[in-house]
């Protein structure tokens, strides 16, 4: 497999030819991309040597009739930048491509990981953390920076991670890639919005967040995936195949066509329980709006969903204010399904239109798990990993199979 090593520039670039090392042991073609102020701290030569393979760094230089940075993402399998500075975190998370290794990361689809190395004000700066938890939010992996005797003196977090830390984080990337190739995954995210007349509608506060993060954890993990999404500001995540709607109808309608060829499905939207009887045509009048609006139920997709299951893995959400981990007990039983993610929405630090989520999850064999308050995007790889340990619903069906 091809790892593309980006260097940048910092003092912990002369750890850049012992992570080389390592890929190489751990069976890996290792193509070197330093940024010109990497090459101050650390020789092109030492990784050319190393690596068999000429440093890449000048985004003119003339290398081949190809457009060199398309053609080497496409012959890697990840992108690992190790040092990562914070100047690189925020070209990658800002979309700024002014030299090579910042144009390669926007013509990267393969997983990447970055091993960021700065001061530890620098690290808890809060520019640097909008940014981290932006690129988090796409997919990328971070390996956490060390803690210890920095190079400007000061004692705190920012060094560099081991070596050996870094080449686990590699390995662990591209596990994940792999771990639902060949499944279907259908997603359901956001809110629904129920018509009253050409001006309002009912619908709820759900951000679409969570829903979104699961979408794309399942992508980068290899899964084929269908996101249903009701009307959100959120851009979808790439190679997702995502299905806009509106309402709880239309919903319900696509959900149910596409999940019969689906493996699992995460229920992960705020689906309208009510909608208007009538909707009117145009904007009726305040003079001669009626203050009481007739509503019906609307479809019990989850309801509708246990009936029609086969061998999918089902996986709900419950928004709850009270009673968290009693209510979702009662909709794990009674939606039927294999996994819940039960949330407390009281708070305003997390939940709906929030980047983090506290959770539980409650499953169908009694298993429980109780979590901190956690990046969404970690969470999803949370939830992810629980469903994939569920042992033959996943490794075994009539849709195909997944090693253990």
């Amino acid at each position: 497999m091809n790892v593309i090593l980006g260097v940048t520039g910092c003092i912990g670039a002369y750890k850049s030819a012992v992570i080389l090392r390592l890929l190489q042991k751990g069976g890996f073609e290792v193509f070197p991309v330093m940024t010109q102020s990497a090459q101050r701290f650390i020789t092109p030569l030492t990784l050319e040597k190393l690596s068999g393979h000429p440093v890449v760094g000048n985004l003119f230089a003339d290398h081949t009739v190809q457009i060199e940075h398309i053609a080497l993402a496409r012959r890697s399998d990840l992108l690992l930048v190790a040092p990562a500075t914070a100047n690189i975190l925020g070209k990658f998370a800002q979309g700024i491509a002014d030299d090579f290794l910042s144009t390669l990361y926007l013509s990267t689809t393969t997983p990447v990981v970055v091993a960021p190395a700065m001061n530890v004000e620098m690290w808890h700066h809060q520019a640097i953390e909008v940014n981290v938890r932006i690129l988090k939010e796409r997919g990328v992996v971070f390996v956490e920076p060390g803690s210890g005797y920095l190079a400007c003196g000061e004692v705190g977090e920012g060094r560099l991670a081991e070596p050996e830390l870094v080449l686990e984080a590699v390995f662990n990337a591209l596990d994940r890639e792999k771990s639902l190739s060949g499944k279907k995954v259908l997603v359901t995210a956001g809110p629904t919005v129920e018509d009253i007349d050409a001006v309002r509608f009912l619908s709820n506060r759900s951000s679409g967040k969570m829903g979104y993060a699961m979408a794309r954890e399942a992508q980068l993990r290899g899964a084929e995936v269908v996101l249903v999404s009701g009307p959100t500001q959120l851009e979808a995540p790439g190679r997702v195949d995502r299905v806009s709607v509106r309402s709880a109808a239309e919903m319900a309608e696509a959900v149910f066509r596409h999940f019969e060829d689906s493996h699992i499905v995460v229920m992960a939207a705020a689906v309208s329980d009510f909608t208007p009887v009538t909707l009117a045509s145009g904007k009726i009048k305040k003079e001669t709006m009626e203050p009481v609006i007739a509503l019906e139920r609307t479809t019990d997709i989850l309801a509708t969903l246990k009936e029609r299951k086969t061998d999918q893995f089902l996986v709900g959400f419950a928004a709850e204010s009270e009673d968290v981990r009693e209510n979702a007990l009662g909709k794990l039983r009674d939606k039927g399904l294999d996994l819940i993610v039960a949330n407390d929405i009281s708070r305003d630090d997390r939940g709906f239109a929030s980047d983090f989520n506290e959770a539980i999850l409650l499953a169908s064999n009694g298993e429980e798990e109780a979590l901190p308050k956690l990046p969404k995007s970690e969470l999803a790889k949370i939830v992810w990993d629980k469903i994939e340990r569920a042992g033959d619903v996943l490794r075994t069906s009539n849709h195909g199979t997944i090693e253990p």
